[in-house]
This record gives structure tokens, sequence and C-alpha cells, in this order.
């Protein structure tokens, strides 16, 4: 097998459809993590309202996550080579997070 044909057999062909294309808005990530995951939890805090929502909860082995902070300092590099640096948020103070999950009808005896 040529190095070609080798590259072709380890492309994977990735799908998208209409309404994850579209993108979820998060102004708030909380990142956890045990031995064996990382778990990234993306939030949206609404001005005003002091409770925010999870949106979107991504879990990752320790090996993908690495990979994605790895891909997204190289992008971020690349990106603040073409429009300047990027301006760290300043924020008076952190905000004290709890989580609570939701209850559902199954769970209450």
């Amino acid at each position: 097998m040529t190095m070609n044909e080798n590259e072709k057999n380890k492309r994977i062909e990735i799908n998208i459809n209409e309404k994850t294309a579209q993108g979820i808005y998060a102004n708030l990530q909380i990142v956890t993590h045990s031995p064996g995951e990382f778990i990234l939890d993306f939030c949206q805090v609404l001005p005003g309202l002091p409770k925010a929502n999870v949106i979107s909860r991504m879990i990752l082995s320790p090996q993908h996550a690495k990979a994605l902070m790895k891909t997204l300092a190289a992008n971020i590099s690349r990106y603040e080579q073409n429009f300047g640096e990027i301006k760290e948020l300043q924020h008076a103070r952190q905000p004290q997070l709890q989580f609570q999950a939701d209850k559902k009808e199954d769970d209450m005896v």
C-alpha cells in the first residue's frame, strides 16, 4: 500500500446536521476531572440572573482532553497571528458555583 492509499484509509467522513451546525452559545465553562475522564460543562450566564444552566456536557478521556488542549492552543496562536492578541476577561470576582441536578418524576419516591 502506498502512502497516499494509506492516508485515504485513515480519513473519516464527518457529517453534521443542521441543528448541530447552528451551534450553541456558551459564556461559562466548568472543567472537572477524575482519573479516567475530563468533564466539560458549557453554560449560558445571562446578565442579572443568579442562575445558569448547563447547555452541553462533553466527557473526554484524558488523552482526548490533552489533544483538545493542544488543538485549541494551536488555533489560538494562529488566530492571534492574524487578528492580534485576545484580551483575557477581567472578572471582579469568580462566582460561587453550585450544581443542582434536575429531579425527574421517576427519581421521586
